[in-house]
């Protein structure tokens, strides 16, 4: 035991010692600024005038907008044509089937928001082809996109007052070629090194310890493994994902993994604090990001590590039955970390079955998501959290009777409307798209159109619902991972958790956008003895409380009817 919680120590350390020194490297390149990585500008000219780019044309935030939806919107039409022909191109080994119209509409979109919701099974669902060039492409630019959209937000405050917020284009770029490539390329090294497949070579038949003969997928995986977690994307090449032995092979990758999913999530908190100037402040995001992270943690490992009481009751012992769901490499400490991890970052990958953790454990993973800005996926997280800023902001001033400002800047009712929107649509779509399975379930239980919605649980009672409601809340966070009890590769769920997703991740994406270019174009108001600081424990506090609150008065509960219900139905 304590060997473990050594093991997870030292990970988030190691972490720390990457992801913060990273962080003022991307502050540094961002600016403009002379960095050790600058050799590759050639690379991004080149780029640059193959595809008819001017690096130094400005945009707004609204010329950003139309540049991030426009090119999605194409890598979305191409993406699903080819799922659908899948079977006709080549890279197909294994001799797999296109996907549905419906499961193609759902795997395209999950991949291109950047959340990875697999309701397919990664080697037999999909071919190397759309594994490299549509789901390993993608994996790469939604992450860039994301990145993109956050370095946005860094320009509107580095300057007292612009409209000049940089090019898409060269936020877009500079993010693969300098940071996700060179990154993915020493983690996938490391990987293949430890066992993970890089050919294209098809299935290669095992025959286990007891005699049974397996054929075992295997492809270019290695990369494929690297960028998943780098990107905050979480889609496994194998549908075990991170539990596969292939994919993670033993506890030196499972740890490099950990820490490639978190590296750049931090790195940005203090990108934005050094790139604006303000150290402090990132030093106070970062903070109560990670208190938000241990009040999760904690509990997790705790719930995890103490076992079953149903098992207990069996006569198997507390360390054997703390293992049900899990992988025997990585033990119960390291899994319940990852569990933490992968939600409150929305990477959404997995280690071990999160349909077999613990009641509470689940909640707490419901938590993450549902709160879906300690740390935060590429990007989007900063993004996120800024929403909650600004909500703090508004409330601080209220309650001091000053005019809300934010660095400089007056928060006015139509920046504060737009905060507010954004931290309502985050719970609606998550209750009305759960509200709305349930009331299938129990009224349409039979309908064959569809595809009998009684046979979509595993598990009914408590455990069914929590089912529910964690895909519902994993694809708006975009996160990716479910409760895979749940039936999900139906019309009801690709159709409904498609339109979620695309909720989820352009709107909070396009509100904190639109938040940061109306106060960069405000006029500027020095800082004078009554400003609100907003770089000081004080008001990191608050934000935390602002966040809290939101998601304890939305969600409290729907988690009641869910996992709650099930944690005092087990202990009774």
């Amino acid at each position: 035991m304590n060997t473990e919680l050594l093991g997870i120590i030292a990970t988030y350390a190691i972490t720390l010692l990457i992801g913060i020194p990273l962080g003022i490297y991307l502050a540094k390149m961002f600016a403009g600024e002379k960095v050790w990585t600058d050799f590759l500008k050639p690379l991004e000219k080149g780029i640059y005038k193959l595809s008819g780019i001017n690096p130094e044309e400005s945009m707004n935030w609204k010329q950003h907008m139309k540049a991030l939806l426009m090119i999605n919107m194409v890598w979305l039409v191409y993406g699903f044509f080819a799922l659908l022909y899948q079977d006709k191109l080549p890279l197909n080994p294994d001799g797999n089937l296109g996907q549905s119209p419906d499961l193609a509409f759902n795997s395209i979109i999950s991949f291109v928001v950047n959340c990875n919701l697999q309701h397919y099974s990664g080697e037999t669902g999909a071919t190397y082809f759309t594994q490299h060039f549509v789901f390993m492409f993608l994996q790469f630019v939604s992450a860039a996109t994301g990145i993109a959209a956050a370095v946005v937000l860094f320009k509107a405050f580095r300057d007292k007052t612009t409209t000049n917020l940089g090019n898409f284009w060269v936020f877009f770029t500079c993010s693969i070629t300098r940071l996700l490539l060179p990154l993915s390329i020493v983690v996938a090294t490391i990987l293949a090194f430890n066992g993970t497949p890089t050919s294209y070579e098809g299935k290669d038949q095992f025959i286990s310890l007891q005699g049974d003969t397996v054929q075992v997928s295997r492809g270019p995986a290695a990369g494929f493994v690297a960028i998943k977690h780098l990107g905050t994307n979480g889609g496994g090449w194998f549908g075990a994902n991170g539990a596969h032995p292939l994919e993670n092979p033993n506890y030196l990758s499972n740890m490099v993994e950990v820490i490639s999913q978190v590296i750049i999530p931090i790195a940005m908190v203090f990108a934005f604090g050094y790139f604006i100037r303000r150290k402090k402040m990132a030093w106070v995001i970062f903070g109560i990001m990670t208190l938000g992270m241990m009040l999760l943690l904690v509990p997790t490992v705790i719930s995890e590590t103490g076992g079953s009481p149903n098992i207990a009751k069996m006569g198997v012992s507390q360390l054997t039955g703390a293992m049900e769901g899990k992988e025997v490499r990585f033990g119960a400490t390291a899994t319940a970390y990852w569990s933490t991890v992968t939600t409150i970052i929305s990477t959404g990958s997995i280690n071990s079955m999160h349909d077999s953790a613990m009641p509470l454990t689940g909640m707490y993973q419901l938590i993450a998501m549902m709160m879906n800005c300690f740390y935060g996926g590429c990007g989007v997280g900063i993004l996120n959290y800024f929403i909650f800023i600004i909500i703090a902001v508004f409330i601080s001033g209220l309650m001091v009777g000053r005019t809300p400002e934010f660095l400089g800047h007056k928060v006015e009712a139509r920046e504060v409307k737009i905060a507010s929107i954004i931290a309502l649509l985050h719970p609606f779509i998550i209750l009305v798209g759960t509200a709305l399975a349930a009331y299938t379930v129990t009224n349409f239980p039979d309908a064959d159109w569809l595809v009998k919605p009684a046979s979509w649980l595993n598990n009914p009672g408590f455990h069914g619902f929590s089912e529910m409601l964690y895909e519902t809340t994993s694809a708006a966070a975009n996160n990716g991972s479910g409760f895979e009890g749940l039936g999900d590769n139906n019309m009801f769920w690709n159709v409904m958790t498609g339109f979620v997703l695309l909720l989820g991740r352009f709107l909070p994406i396009i509100g904190p956008v639109a938040i940061a270019g109306l106060l960069a174009s405000k006029k500027y108001i020095p800082e004078s003895a009554g400003t609100l600081k907003t770089d000081t424990l004080t008001f990191g506090v608050m934000t935390f409380v602002v966040i809290v609150i939101i998601a304890a008065l939305a969600f409290f509960p729907a988690l009641t009817l869910g996992p709650l219900a099930e944690h005092f139905s087990m202990i009774k």
